[in-house]
């Protein structure tokens, strides 16, 4: 096996058990801020320590706030709708679904890069659309559901877009600044964001009473982030960036797979034909 194939794989099974873990948290009723806040708090510490021993300068400091306030922002709301979408819709709907922030991305680089996608890749665009429609029966469909489909639709599309601000931002600092200074002040400032946003829900009360399950579930997050990220970049140093962004990508099956197992979530035909949808719609897209 080869080395970046392995990190590949590495990623793969560590962004997915991290995602799992939005589903823990939306099950447990884990305030979705407050969590958020913990899980980025972690990935800055781990990160800032990463920028410090790196000794690498960290660019243009007016480009680098922009960026990371822009990614911040969109992240962190990105991750508090994603685990607000789950406590109304099953993992197996929220997941292919969100992923689908690609379809964005790809027409942002259409109309600001120019970039023209290829005849698989309109293929793909057009397989995610219809990922859409597939999973919108399922707003019709109420049984064992203890929130509204509706309202979680709602926050899975705030998610999509959300997430795509966040790539989006992250392309230009990547080209523009150091990566691991842009990753250490994007994550701090996230965690600022989702402090305030979860004293703001608490009316001004301290967002620490009644906590320990969203720190906990926060922090293997963040553990589980860093560490999945450290190993995309190490499989992109040797690997092909296709391969690689196809295998990383497939991230949230692992996510649906573990919510099927461990949460007993029903597998309905319409459920499995979205997800194949899905991993046809991201593979034609990396192509």
């Amino acid at each position: 096996m080869t080395d970046w194939y392995f990190f590949s794989i590495a990623a793969l099974v560590l962004l997915g058990a991290q995602r799992f873990l939005y589903k823990v948290a939306a099950e447990r009723n884990c305030s979705s801020a407050l969590t958020t806040a913990v899980f980025m708090g972690t990935v800055t510490l781990l990160s800032g320590a990463a920028f410090l021993a790196s000794g690498e300068s960290a660019g243009e400091i007016s480009t680098l706030v922009v960026l990371a306030l822009v990614n911040s922002a969109s992240f962190a709301l990105a991750t508090v709708a994603h685990m607000e979408a789950l406590k109304h819709l099953p993992a197996t709907v929220t997941f292919p679904i969100t992923r689908l922030s690609i379809l964005v991305v790809i027409f942002f680089s259409i109309v600001y890069f120019g970039e023209r996608p290829q005849p698989l890749q309109m293929a793909g665009m057009l397989l995610g659309l219809s990922v859409v429609f597939v999973f919108a029966g399922e707003a019709g469909d109420k049984s064992g559901r203890r929130g509204n489909p509706r309202t979680g639709f709602l926050f899975a599309a705030a998610c999509v877009l959300c997430g795509a601000v966040a790539s989006i931002s992250s392309k230009f600092a990547a080209v523009s600044t150091s990566k691991a200074g842009f990753m250490a002040l994007s994550y701090l400032l996230g965690t600022l964001f989702a402090l305030a946003l979860e004293r703001k829900n608490r009316g001004g009360k301290s967002p620490w009473v009644k906590s320990g399950e969203a720190v906990w579930i926060g922090l293997c997050m963040g553990v589980l982030n860093f560490f999945g990220f450290y190993a995309f970049l190490t499989a992109l140093e040797s690997g092909p960036l296709s391969v690689i962004a196809l295998i990383t990508g497939m991230h949230f099956v692992i996510a649906v797979a573990l919510s099927v197992l461990l949460y007993r979530e029903r597998m309905t035909p319409r459920r499995i034909l979205g997800i194949g949808l899905t991993l046809l719609a991201v593979a034609f897209l990396q192509l």
